[in-house]
């Protein structure tokens, strides 16, 4: 399934492509990814078929890329995905955050990915009833959160785990990951 959330941040350009790296190289957007990952999860355990089922591991790992530089646009492409006992049950978001100048003094962020609904077509039936919705907000809410860390890096709150959800992260990915 495709989701997919944009913003337009009031910083040129430049100046966004350099915070989103710091915001990946000092960890705090893959403790934002674990976060919006927590959320994600915490939604779907309401909805699944399994609810919120004792023993299942909701740890997530978080994998980042450096930001890579195209001709008028810089992208960073992550993963979010459960791990440990019943990870299986989540779905895999992958996706791609890619910045493009939006006018003179303007950046356009937007956020697109694709995920696999767990649990194969009972997951795909759950997600076209309600996880879907799910996903998109999380996504929504990750994408706002992240554009105000890049235009206003000194108001921008630290990640916090959801409480009780533990949080692996790994970053950046490594080539033999891809």
């Amino acid at each position: 399934m495709f989701v997919g959330a944009e913003t337009v941040l009031d910083v040129t350009f430049d100046v966004a492509r350099m915070r989103l790296a710091n915001l990946a190289r000092t960890g705090w957007l893959a403790g934002a990814s674990g976060d919006a990952y927590g959320e994600w999860g915490q939604g779907l355990a309401r909805v699944g078929p399994l609810g919120s089922a004792p023993g299942v591991s909701r740890l997530v790992e978080v994998r980042l890329r450096d930001v890579v530089m195209h001709e008028s646009s810089a992208v960073l492409a992550l993963r979010w995905e459960a791990v440990g006992p019943g990870g299986g049950l989540f779905p895999v978001l992958d996706a791609d955050i890619k910045l493009t100048p939006h006018g003179e003094s303007e950046t356009l962020m937007a956020m697109t990915g694709a995920y696999r609904p767990p649990l194969g077509a009972v997951g795909a039936a759950l997600d076209r009833a309600v996880m879907h919705r799910v996903a998109v907000a999380s996504v929504q809410s990750f994408v706002s959160r992240v554009g105000t860390a890049i235009a206003d890096p000194a108001g921008a709150t630290a990640p916090q785990a959801a409480s009780g959800t533990p949080r692996w992260l790994r970053f950046p990915l490594a080539p033999e990951e891809a």
